[in-house]
């Protein structure tokens, strides 16, 4: 009556019913306007194992496995300017904990407030082809889709014009004074003749 086999049930699935591998510790992302384009932050954290993981734009930045201490900081560089970047790991309760991004030792919201009075962003469409562009009003940097631009600075009767160019477009930004004390210089882009409206990063 009794085969004498004693082999389990499953002798043929070798597989366990869950694969870890396959199990993904993605538990924060950002997105992050810098001058040289939208820098996409991803951050694992295994909370069994201590992994911790952060890439930028798909690409790995850090990898560490095995940290038995579950709580602390990462620190990397975003972007073509190599802005300062740091995830802060805090536990919140038992096993819950909360990932906040840091640019430039700010928080990302006071960053990005502070960005949008300190940069003007465009985005244009030329030729079939969409174009972020970025002035940064302390420097005058001018950034068109990641890359610095080559500039050229003239004066003109009410203020300043700021001269690239995209391709075969003739672009310049005009900064003109408001009159206006609190609302300072008014920054716009110009290309082939025609105004750009900006957007709000």
């Amino acid at each position: 009556m009794a085969s004498g086999d004693d082999s389990p049930i499953f002798e043929d699935d070798e597989s366990p019913p869950y694969s870890l591998e396959k199990m993904t510790d993605l538990v924060a992302v950002w997105d992050v306007a810098l001058s040289d384009g939208v820098h996409k932050i991803e951050f694992e954290h295994g909370t069994t194992s201590g992994k911790r993981v952060v890439y930028v734009d798909g690409k790995e930045e850090i990898r560490k496995e095995w940290m038995f201490k579950l709580v602390g900081k990462e620190t990397f560089c975003v972007g073509a300017a190599k802005t300062k970047a740091t995830i802060n790991i805090d536990a919140v309760s038992g096993f819950a904990y909360e990932y906040t991004l840091e640019i430039n030792g700010k928080s990302l919201k006071k960053y990005m407030e502070n960005r949008s009075k300190t940069t003007n962003t465009w985005v244009l469409h030329l030729n079939g082809e969409d174009f972020r562009v970025v002035l940064e009003k302390d420097t005058m940097d001018v950034w068109c889709n990641g890359k610095k631009m080559e500039t050229a600075g003239e004066f003109v009767d009410d203020g300043t014009e700021t001269h690239f160019s995209i391709g075969s477009h003739e672009c310049y930004i005009k900064a003109v004074s408001s009159g206006k004390r609190k609302e300072g210089i008014i920054h716009t882009l110009i290309v082939d003749d025609r105004e750009i409206p900006e957007i709000s990063c």
